[in-house]
């Protein structure tokens, strides 16, 4: 597997192909926005419809993620789940295959924005984790420090051969990690808003996600004037 190495805070992390975070002497797998069950929540309000598999398309990259990584703990940044109690509404095989994902291993579930309440399946439930020197949640914070946080669903562009290429990309500074969106069809935000800009340090790197991670220069918004 192809892997993009960095350290931040002391601990060394890998960015795999896929948008997950591995931290290989903690063991641990670190998926954000996943947000299963999207498709059921969209067609029950009438919404845009998605292929029906979005659900077990993100499981199977997970699936293949803890296998490469043989990782035996997880953890899921919030909005694993599309709103809150949609994972009752997921079809019982998807249920049987996040269960049998579980076995053996320890799983923590952060609250999201989409998913604020502890959801029915089994592992821990909290608001945030805190591991060694880094903070895990759902949301960056403005003073926060040595935070590995997802919610935003960044993305940047990158020229390959002569056309330009956008792919979902992790986010890295001094301060603070955020993750892209590990589910299927989730869409993102270009790194270049504002509201990214103003997060990250002008040191900030993409690195962007695919069969090659590859880190750049946090793209950025020319400033007026």
């Amino acid at each position: 597997m192809n892997t993009h190495g960095f350290s931040f805070h002391g601990v060394t992390l890998q960015a795999l192909p896929s948008g997950a975070l591995h931290w290989p002497e903690a063991g641990i797998l670190v998926v954000s926005d996943l947000h299963l069950g999207k498709s059921a929540r969209l067609s029950a309000v009438g919404g845009a419809q998605l292929p029906p598999y979005e659900t077990r398309e993100t499981l199977q990259r997970l699936d293949d993620d803890l296998a490469a990584t043989k990782t035996q703990r997880v953890i899921c940044l919030g909005d694993s789940f599309d709103a809150p109690g949609i994972e009752s509404a997921l079809p019982q095989e998807d249920l049987l295959w996040i269960t049998r994902l579980q076995a053996g291993r320890e799983w923590i579930w952060i609250a999201g924005n989409h998913d604020p309440a502890p959801v029915t399946l089994k592992g821990a439930h909290r608001s945030e984790h805190r591991e060694a020197a880094l903070t895990f949640r759902h949301i960056a914070t403005p003073d926060g420090r040595a935070e590995v946080s997802g919610h935003y669903h960044p993305k940047a562009q990158l020229s390959l051969r002569g056309r330009s290429v956008t792919r979902p990309c992790f986010l890295v500074d001094e301060t603070r990690l955020i993750l892209p969106a590990y589910g299927a069809y989730t869409g993102g935000l270009h790194c270049d808003a504002p509201i990214l800009s103003d997060l990250m340090d002008p040191s900030a790197q993409a690195i962007l996600t695919g069969p090659r991670p590859v880190a750049i220069p946090m793209p950025r918004r020319a400033r007026a004037g």
